[in-house]
């Protein structure tokens, strides 16, 4: 089969950057990672699967006054595409974060990967459609935004999240070349990969920007839990007033990973009349449509152990992350501290400090690229992330990303060690 008769993203950079670094880390299983994006595993236990499905179905009885054989069709069929867990999740928003979601705006969604995905296609209309995001970004947005055929047009990132000057620069550059600007992704809150957090002002002005220039904002909310300060500034759906914001969120790092369970609020309204303003729906409705003919519905077991979760911890998921939370704070202390006792007297090496989230940045004089990686995992036994694979390879050959989120304080002390040792020798 001739690879130029194959879709165009199968030969970009940016989709081989999940498989070669898990396929580095297979070969070399012993290595301490610092690499993977993943939560922590220690308090994982069968037996809550069971506990959270056995809730579920408790609630499915007993609030939604259903008999067995209802909540056994509940569990084994197809269920709505939308999901069955759109009230639970709008009552989690509510709770945790202050955002006022009716259930009928909600999409349950294979991952936040697929709501990515769904919301891209949705808005790629025609040729003339981009997408901005910052630089460095989530390389599942950009393997998202390849797979919808959406060009992504990059703004540059500052020490407090994506540039807006810049934003405005890269919009009004995009329509001076005849494109229509659909939407900025933006991760307010511990960006992967950068870690950095957006100031409240920023925030709000970021929302007027996005009114006063008709685009929508994609806030993808992976991390926003993980706050290591005394106050979590609000999300940009929940400051919305406008309904700007297409917000994703993720179960992936506080409820169950392998339930696979994402979800995206869609409460735009969507105009089918001719110009009267009637005869349209939700956002949400569309997105849906598209969902039928992909994953046809997120798996109904999957939604029912995170729906039992929710309804464990009254639907707080700050509520059901306290000891992951916990853990995740020291493991961030541990390996600041850890950095600058280690390399604090080489000013030829930097980092910086994120208040929360999992991930760090460390910038080295030499290039750290997916070479350097094997010879890392090879000959000392760590590994990371190289950051040129969030710039689409075309910068960050200098920087490499570190994940503080699935080691103990053990291995991250000997991770460290390792590391250091690493960096130390590539200067002699």
């Amino acid at each position: 089969m001739d690879a130029t008769t194959l879709h165009t993203s199968l030969g970009d950079a940016s989709m081989e950057s999940m498989n070669l670094l898990n396929e580095i880390a297979g070969r070399y299983p012993e290595a301490i990672s610092f690499a993977a994006g993943r939560p922590f595993e220690g308090f994982y236990e069968v037996d809550q699967v069971h506990e959270y499905l056995r809730v579920f179905c408790d609630h499915l009885r007993t609030e939604r006054g259903m008999t067995d054989a209802q909540v056994a069709r509940t569990l084994y069929q197809y269920g709505d595409t939308k999901g069955i867990i759109t009230d639970l999740i709008a009552r989690s928003l509510a709770v945790d974060e202050g955002i006022e979601a009716a259930p009928a705006s909600v999409v349950v969604t294979v991952g936040c990967q697929e709501a990515m995905f769904l919301v891209l296609r949705a808005l790629r209309a025609d040729d003339r459609d981009v997408l901005l995001a910052p630089s460095p970004t989530y390389v599942g947005l950009t393997g998202a935004a390849l797979l919808a055929d959406l060009p992504v047009r990059t703004v540059c990132t500052g020490g407090t999240g994506i540039d807006l000057d810049d934003l405005l620069v890269q919009l009004r550059a995009a329509r001076a070349e005849g494109k229509r600007v659909r939407a900025c992704y933006v991760t307010p809150d511990f960006a992967n990969p950068v870690g950095v957090s957006m100031e409240m002002p920023d925030r709000r002005r970021l929302l007027d920007i996005a009114e006063s220039e008709d685009i929508l904002l994609l806030e993808d909310n992976a991390y926003g839990l993980f706050h290591s300060g005394p106050d979590r500034p609000a999300t940009l759906k929940a400051l919305d007033r406008r309904q700007r914001v297409v917000y994703l969120g993720s179960f992936a790092k506080t409820g169950v990973p392998g339930a696979r369970v994402g979800y995206a609020v869609a409460d735009q309204r969507v105009i089918r009349g001719a110009g009267d303003g009637t005869g349209g729906g939700l956002f949400a409705d569309e997105l849906s449509k598209i969902k039928s003919m992909l994953t046809v519905n997120t798996s109904p077991i999957g939604q029912a152990v995170i729906g039992g979760k929710l309804l464990s911890n009254g639907c707080s998921m700050i509520a059901a992350n306290q000891r992951e939370a916990a853990v995740y704070r020291d493991n961030l202390n541990q390996v600041l501290h850890g950095l600058a006792k280690r390399l604090g007297d080489r000013p030829e090496i930097s980092w910086n400090a994120p208040t929360g989230g999992f991930f760090v940045v460390v910038t080295v004089p030499f290039t750290a690229d997916d070479e350097f990686l094997e010879h890392a995992a090879d000959r000392y036994g760590v590994l990371f992330t190289p950051m040129h694979h969030f710039y689409g390879s075309t910068a960050g050959f200098r920087q490499l990303r570190l994940s503080i989120s699935t080691l103990t304080p053990d291995r991250i002390e000997e991770g460290l060690d390792r590391l250091a040792e690493l960096i130390l020798q590539r200067l002699r």
